[in-house]
Formats: C-alpha cells, structure tokens, sequence
C-alpha cells in the first residue's frame, strides 16, 4: 500500500467518522458536555489545541472507539480466501472460499455488547479491548496480517479535528430541533454514511471569559 493509498482511503473514513461522533455527541448532550470539558481542561493553560495532548484524552478516545462501533465507517472488510478446507462451528469452508467480515454487524452484536444500539462511551474507559485485531467482536481496522496499516494515522486524522471541534465551540441543532429527533438513518455503500447531512449551529467558545471567571 502506498501513502497516496493511505490518503485517499483515510479520508472518506475518517470524515465519515467525525460526522457520526458529532452527531451522536449532539444527540446526547451530557455526553458532549463531558467530552468538552475534558478536552477544555486539557487545553486550557495552552489555548490551544495540539496533538501530544491528545493521547492524554481518555474520554475522547472512548468516544472515537465507540463511533466505530457502532458506526463502523467499512462495514464490510476486505474479503479473505480461505487456503485450505476447514471447518468452523459446524459449517464446512471448502478450499479459495471467499469470505466477508461484517464488522458492522459484530459491532451491534448482543452476544458481545451490552445495549449494542445505545451510544455509551464509557463501555471502553476500563476496557482492553482496542483496535489491533485481537478482540474479534471489535475489528473496525480488520485483524491480522491483512489489518489496515493507516491506524494511527487513521485515529489522528479523527481525534485531532474532533478535540478541535469540542474546545472552539458548543454546539446546538438548527430550527429549535430537538436532539432526540436527529434523523440517524445509514446510508450503505463501501462506507456507511449518514442518509441526512448534520446541520449544525457553532457557537463560539469564549476562552477568556472562562479565564476571568476563573481568577475571580
């Protein structure tokens, strides 16, 4: 794979990535709310934003984790041939057999997840379960030897403009929408995109305000 493969691919994802964490963020505000202030205290002292802090971010992490859960932005992985006849679970795979992961599925699993369709970040705060492949009902990068080699860039090119979006601004639906009536409908396709474009309004974060009333 080349690095025009690994731009070119990661961004699509990634983007498609933000937009599900943002509007599933706007759609629960107190988990917005805690995202914020994680991000804001972290930066607060710098004033800005930048990427060796936001390693230190567990709350966001646990958010980006778990848009990819639930909104795996491939939701079917790259097809694998089998090498040999084998067996699994009782189901006979015959020799150049080609199969297709659905990581979208596994992500909703109830077997695995609980409340699978719920939103709840926290599921990963005291979790090992992460993103190398070892943990089969999560594999939204693949696993194995054919696992996708733009992880960390992939992860960077999402927590970096998110923890942006979280410091500059609040955030809020137009037209008195309520939260609870954002219209969530997939749309499927090589990546799941949302079947609606997110509209929203920001609201300009004023640093100095908190600041002063800080010192006061």
């Amino acid at each position: 794979m080349s690095p025009y493969d690994i731009f070119t691919a990661g961004g699509e994802t990634s983007a498609t990535t933000i937009d599900w964490a943002m509007a599933e963020l706007v759609r629960n505000p107190g988990i917005m709310k805690k995202a914020q202030d994680e991000v804001r205290k972290v930066f607060s002292k710098k004033g800005r934003v930048d990427e060796a802090e936001v390693t230190n971010m567990r709350y966001l992490k646990s958010i980006v984790k778990e848009t990819l859960r639930l909104h795996s932005p491939v939701p079917l992985l790259l097809p694998r041939e089998s090498t040999e006849k084998c067996e699994i679970n009782g189901y006979e795979i015959p020799v150049k057999t080609r199969i297709v992961v659905n990581a979208w599925a596994m992500g909703r699993d109830p077997k695995y997840w609980t409340k699978p369709d719920s939103f709840i970040p926290e599921r990963f705060l005291d979790s090992s379960i992460d993103f190398k492949g070892n943990n089969f009902e999560y594999i939204p990068f693949g696993a194995g030897r054919r696992i996708c080699p733009g992880i960390s860039f992939g992860l960077i090119n999402v927590e970096l403009p998110l923890a942006y979006l979280l410091y500059h601004f609040d955030w809020k639906l137009p037209n008195g929408m309520k939260h609870e009536d954002l219209d969530m409908t997939e749309l499927f396709g090589i990546t799941v995109r949302r079947k609606e474009h997110l509209h929203l309004i920001p609201i300009a974060y004023d640093v100095s305000c908190v600041e002063k009333s800080q010192r006061g």
